[in-house]
């Protein structure tokens, strides 16, 4: 069965594996190696599973571990073509590694992995949909600032979504940041908000999503508690742990998956 792992997820991190223990691929590598490799193992996963890395965009939370982890394993490495050479540039991919630009549909593991623009504040960024050999569907979107045609395109009909509720707005508004960082994150290349992603999460239960993961929520600007309550009374229509699940991402996860 398929199973996704959120490894990390918060604005100091993120990786997400994405697989069975025989095989999968892993989302972004945005801490350090130890780290991951600790989270490898309190899964029961093996980096010998990670047949491709697939990276989002270029910020550091989303690419911190990649240069070691591709010296290390010579993982084949995709993504959009600006990100993989600015990549490239920096030295941020080991050179013993292949890469690959994605700009259609690829079969990794047994899975057809697509990847969709999302708006953020780097020359480009994408979300990914995954298809799984037993028919199943799921998205990691996260790092955007609004839901685009393209972005909605990309995650209807999934099983599951790991989808950002990255901050509060009133947390933000009133919070420690300059404003020149809180116009960015709240801006249509910046960050979704828990009201937008709950918006958004009602869209995609009504059309048959039955997991949603919230994900790459602020430790500055938002708590699991905040987010989870915003989503869920968008969500009242329906009826929670029948219609649908709903949880939060961990920061660092404690070994736990979701089936989907």
């Amino acid at each position: 069965m398929a199973r996704i792992y959120p490894l990390f997820s918060s604005s100091s991190g993120n990786a997400t594996f994405v697989g069975t223990p025989q095989g999968g691929v892993l989302i972004d590598a945005g801490v350090s190696m130890r780290r991951l490799s600790a989270a490898f193992s309190r899964c029961g996963l093996e980096f010998s599973a990670v047949r491709a890395v697939m990276i989002t965009h270029d910020h550091s939370d989303h690419v911190k571990g990649l240069k070691l982890l591709t010296k290390q394993y010579r993982i084949p490495v995709y993504g959009q073509e600006q990100t993989l050479r600015n990549l490239i540039d920096s030295e941020q991919i080991a050179p013993t590694s292949d890469v690959f630009a994605i700009s259609a549909p690829v079969q990794i593991a047994d899975m057809e992995l697509t990847a969709f623009d999302t708006p953020h504040d780097t020359q480009q960024s994408c979300g990914y949909r995954i298809h799984t050999p037993d028919g199943r569907r799921c998205a990691v979107c996260t790092d955007l600032g609004m839901v685009t045609p393209a972005v909605s395109q990309g995650i209807t009909g999934c099983d599951l979504v790991l989808l950002e509720a990255n901050y509060d707005p009133d947390l933000l508004r009133n919070g420690r940041y300059p404003y020149s960082v809180r116009a960015r994150i709240s801006s249509d290349h910046g960050h979704l908000s828990n009201q937008a992603c709950a918006r958004q999460a009602a869209e995609l239960v009504a059309g048959g999503t039955t997991r949603i993961l919230l994900g790459h929520l602020s430790q500055e600007n938002n708590t699991p508690a905040l987010a989870e309550q915003t989503v869920a009374a968008a969500l009242a229509g329906f009826r929670r742990d029948c219609d649908y699940l709903l949880s939060v991402a961990p920061v660092e996860t404690d070994g736990r998956m979701v089936v989907f």
